[in-house]
């Protein structure tokens, strides 16, 4: 039986974090209501001109210096020429012949050990609008407050041999963006999406198969689950001894299948020509040293500073500075209470047991350091006890309260009047006989239900070890 092997290539478009528009002053924020985000410029009014974003470039020089790309110092944009509804003006301003980073690559880790997967080239482009369908009505409508929101387009190499590698380039490109602060990826806000080249080829074969690239894929998991289905679906026909069609196809995440939408375009088909209205970019020397200058610490050496500067163990170091936000917040709220084993303690357990039961992101943390420094001082004072103090996080984790202020509120502070306590744990050993008995005749796990029965008195609000302790001395 024949064997295959898969070939992938990537079309990953990141929109850029900036305020503004690419070539307008019209706002990027995610939502608001239908074209309410737009001017002449992004909605392609006759007589209006575009004026470039000097941030956009900055963001692209950025991620094309943290992906190993050479920067091309004069570049300029190109005009390519399409009609669909949502391209208002039946042109999309790009890159073709300069853009702005070429040939670079990142590593990933796989199963079979670390692999470099090439980047061709990024360039930076002008997103389209939005259509948005009524299935009720069988009507479709455009919506144009993304129109000209700022994207770069990351192209890679085809160096992508399974669902695995790619999404362990996605995971670490995702990751490079953030850090920058170049986007938020977003995945499910479409602020970042990635198209799929894929084609198969005997094992052992030099030519490329015949590929087609995926759309409309907005997850990791889509992702995957596409790759899968377009392989197993080019190898049957390969196999049926019927031939692959160059073809754009859209993945259908719910039932799991993809459909063709249209024969797949070659840059030709576009009639590319340099954009008349935007001068060519000159990226001097000093331009270029001054945004390397900016470059913040990337997750590798940042994780290289953990390991010397706190002392907290290479596993939690490596989840911690997985995503920036979380580093962040690690970094801040190290810096306000210095305790960066019990910070790292809060994250690794509770905050990521609370995303896992929210299924939330990391970038999806809303809580203050500050705030979470204050539950660390209170619970090493012992002020609150640890089942209060996981209790008073989770609401810190919803809504970011002033821990302070809510034990206060709550009355939820440890009680530390010993004599008040040993008077109810003299009660609750006087209610309980059978537990104090079995603990005499050799059965010490019975302690652990007359703590429980003080806590419960106590209504949680007194400290397990302190209670441990006076229980063992009336109990001799």
């Amino acid at each position: 039986m024949k064997q295959y092997e898969t070939v992938i290539g990537l079309e990953v478009h990141v929109e850029l974090a900036t305020k503004t528009k690419i070539f307008c002053g019209c706002s990027t924020a995610f939502g608001g209501a239908p074209n309410t985000h737009t001017c002449p410029v992004c909605t392609g009014m006759p007589g209006s001109l575009p004026v470039l974003n000097k941030q956009v470039v900055e963001y692209a020089i950025a991620v094309g210096l943290a992906t190993n790309c050479s920067i091309t110092q004069y570049c300029k944009f190109d005009r390519k020429n399409y009609f669909y509804p949502d391209n208002p003006q039946n042109y999309q301003i790009s890159q073709l012949y300069l853009p702005i980073c070429r040939n670079g690559g990142i590593e990933i880790e796989t199963a079979a050990g670390k692999k470099t997967i090439g980047i061709h080239e990024i360039h930076m482009e002008e997103d389209a609008g939005k259509l948005v369908h009524d299935d009720w009505t069988g009507s479709s409508m455009v919506d144009y407050n993304r129109s000209g929101v700022p994207l770069i387009e990351i192209v890679s190499e085809p160096d992508m041999r399974s669902a695995d590698e790619v999404i362990a380039y996605l995971e670490k490109l995702r990751m490079i963006i953030q850090y920058l602060g170049a986007s938020d990826c977003k995945l499910q806000e479409g602020s970042m999406r990635a198209d799929v080249n894929l084609s198969v080829r005997e094992v052992g074969a030099t030519e490329f198969g015949t590929r087609t690239e995926m759309k409309n894929l907005n997850s990791f998991k889509a992702i995957s689950h596409a790759i899968e289905g377009e392989r197993a679906r080019q190898i049957e026909l390969l196999e049926e001894g019927r031939q692959v069609i160059q073809e754009t196809r859209r993945w259908d995440d719910n039932k799991e299948s993809s459909y063709a939408m249209r024969s797949k375009e070659d840059a030709q088909d576009y009639r590319y020509f340099p954009e008349p209205d935007l001068v060519p970019i000159m990226i001097s020397d000093e331009w270029l040293q001054a945004v390397k200058d900016r470059q913040p610490e990337l997750r590798s050496e940042k994780l290289e500073r953990y390991k010397k500067e706190y002392d907290i163990p290479e596993y939690d170091a490596e989840i911690i500075t997985g995503t920036k936000k979380m580093a962040d917040i690690f970094e801040a709220t190290t810096a306000i209470c210095n305790k960066p084993k019990k910070v790292s303690n809060w994250l690794m357990v509770e905050t990521m047991r609370l995303l896992k039961e929210n299924e939330m992101e990391a970038e999806d943390i809303s809580f203050s350091p500050e705030n979470l420094a204050k539950l660390i001082e209170m619970a090493d004072a012992g002020e609150i006890n640890s089942s209060v103090a996981k209790e008073v996080f989770e609401e810190i984790f919803k809504n970011n309260i002033d821990p302070e202020k809510y034990v206060e509120e709550k009355g939820l502070k440890t009680v530390s009047d010993d004599g008040a306590l040993r008077e109810v744990i003299e009660k609750v050993v006087a209610d309980n006989p059978k537990s104090v008995e079995d603990y005499n005749s050799g059965k010490k796990k019975a302690i652990g239900f007359l703590v429980g029965q003080t806590m419960k008195a106590m209504q949680g609000k007194a400290d397990p070890g302190k209670v441990n302790k006076i229980l063992m001395e009336i109990l001799g």
